[in-house]
């Protein structure tokens, strides 16, 4: 088996490695979850062993966690008043207006509680994920148990077709969030207005946190091949080596 890493790896490792310049020395840090959030734990870890940085964290994720501890770095368990100078995290999708679909690795709840309570957040992704309207990835759903069935049809009649996720390797055991919820999977195809959305599923009983991210990233690192670019908001996009809107 090969294994020489993928264009979509190499940009994922690209962009994780750019948002190391995002991070100053002291700073308390939100590490995200997935698979470019992972890499940017590694160059941090990295980072820290090699003197460059000295850093504080807390993970969105359990296992995000144990990344975190296996390469060195510090975690701080929530308390109050705590604000994070920086969270780097990765999306499933991001516009240009960059409004989020977060929740492929299920754990969009702690996700977004660490993403409000950042002055900064920072998105890292490969070209994929660079999308010109959000629905073509399912918007996951973090649900109360009891819940789910009420969730499934106020959901349905909103216009999706939502999917309870299940086990890779065992279709026969529903996937639970570290907080032991039921993640839904809802097929839009294509999201027309995402606030409008997000305020109604709001509304839904038993529906925890849903994986529209709005308002919330101050920037993001798209990868595309060697190229790292910053987008933020209603700017055009901008080499990495010229950006200067750093948190701090």
């Amino acid at each position: 088996m090969s294994t020489t890493p993928t264009l979509q790896e190499l940009e994922k490792q690209a962009a994780a490695t750019a948002a190391l310049r995002w991070v100053r020395d002291g700073m308390l840090v939100g590490l995200g979850t997935g698979s470019t959030a992972a890499p940017f734990i590694r160059a941090l870890g990295e980072a820290m062993r090699t003197g460059q940085l000295r850093v504080q964290a807390t993970a969105t994720s359990e296992a995000s966690a144990a990344l975190a501890r296996e390469v060195g770095i510090p975690l701080v368990p929530p308390q109050r008043g705590m604000r994070f100078d920086l969270t780097v995290d990765g999306a499933d999708e991001l516009d240009p207006q960059l409004r989020l679909i977060k929740g492929g690795g299920g754990a969009l709840l702690r996700e977004k509680v660490l993403a409000t309570a950042s002055n900064y957040l920072l998105i890292v992704a490969d070209s994929s994920k660079a999308v010109s309207q959000l629905g073509k990835f399912p918007l996951p759903l973090e649900v109360v148990p009891f819940a789910l069935p009420w969730v499934m049809d106020a959901v349905a009649e909103l216009g999706a077709n939502p999917v309870v996720r299940v086990s890779k390797t065992d279709t026969t055991q529903y996937v639970l969030s570290d907080q032991g919820n039921l993640l839904v999977d809802c097929h839009f195809n294509q999201i027309n207005d995402p606030q409008q959305l997000a305020t109604q599923l709001k509304t839904i009983p038993g529906l925890v946190e849903h994986g529209l991210f709005l308002g919330l990233a101050n920037a993001a690192l798209v990868a595309c091949g060697e190229q790292v670019q910053v987008l933020q908001a209603g700017t055009t996009p901008m080499p990495v080596a010229s950006f200067t809107d750093f948190p701090g």
